[in-house]
């Protein structure tokens, strides 16, 4: 399937590792050209040169959207070759803390990574998309910003505004030919939540190898309809029809890429 994305350019935050490496491999595949954004400048060129080996054309972008002046320089950088029509507002961290040790402090910060970045960089790029008459933004989310859990209260938080925010700029963007969405992953099995399964792996006798780690997993700590773990590409896959023109009449949604872990049906 011919996803028309050939020669748009994009913006993944966070592109460095998991998801956002993932989203942008897939993107470029499709022919979009990639602006990688990270803080390490190492871990960035790696995708970015990955990608051109791969026959994509990607470019980097480095910062620290946590704070003005980071995001300022990511953007200029971004727009430098050219403008961005795809905005994958994927940077974010989350720390394993409950609700004693979630100190407001750490609320702030995480609201400020996860949050705000992604405001930042709404505001220095959706004008330039809405001028032009076409656009897509796409926020990461996740199915905790629904169904929270007790620990990492402030992670959840942070989630439900992305999904919040998302919704209120599809509102602002009616008619202008810019959408706003959200991909809401589950579990997905990119290599820092494999380190942790295998951590914990003896503590609830799952066994040694991959897979038996996989469906323990499954069953006792992420239940969902299909079975396993999500995988990368598939919630790559869901950001690439989201940013096409086949997307054209989707704007305020929320697409679960999660197994059905999230039941609902409203």
């Amino acid at each position: 399937m011919d996803l028309e994305l050939d020669g748009r350019r994009a913006l993944v935050t966070g592109a460095t590792a998991g998801l956002g490496e993932a989203i942008a491999t897939f993107l470029a595949a499709e022919g979009v050209h990639v602006v990688v954004h990270g803080r390490d400048e190492g871990r960035a060129d790696k995708v970015a040169e990955a990608i051109r080996a791969a026959g994509g054309r990607a470019e980097v972008a480095l910062g620290d959207l946590a704070s003005d002046a980071g995001a300022d320089s990511v953007a200029t950088k971004a727009l430098a070759g050219g403008p961005i029509d795809i905005l994958v507002n994927n940077a974010g961290v989350y720390h394993h803390r409950n609700w004693t040790e979630a100190t407001p402090a750490i609320w702030l910060d995480t609201y400020q990574t996860n949050v705000l970045s992604s405001v930042r960089m709404i505001q220095r790029l959706v004008p330039q998309m809405r001028a032009r008459g076409w656009g897509r933004v796409i926020q990461i989310g996740g199915g905790l910003a629904q169904q929270p859990i007790a620990m990492q209260p402030d992670y959840n938080a942070s989630l439900a505004a992305r999904h919040n925010l998302a919704v209120s700029l599809a509102r602002e963007l009616q008619g202008s030919g810019v959408t706003s969405n959200v991909v809401a992953p589950g579990a997905i099995l990119v290599p820092s939540v494999q380190q942790l399964l295998t951590e914990v792996a003896p503590r609830f006798g799952w066994g040694d190898s991959e897979d038996a780690i996989e469906r323990g997993a499954v069953r006792d700590l992420v239940p969902n309809d299909v079975g396993r773990l999500g995988r990368p590409k598939e919630i790559a896959a869901a950001v690439a029809y989201l940013a096409s023109p086949h997307a054209d009449y989707v704007s305020g949604a929320v697409l679960r890429v999660d197994g059905g872990t999230i039941r609902a049906a409203f």
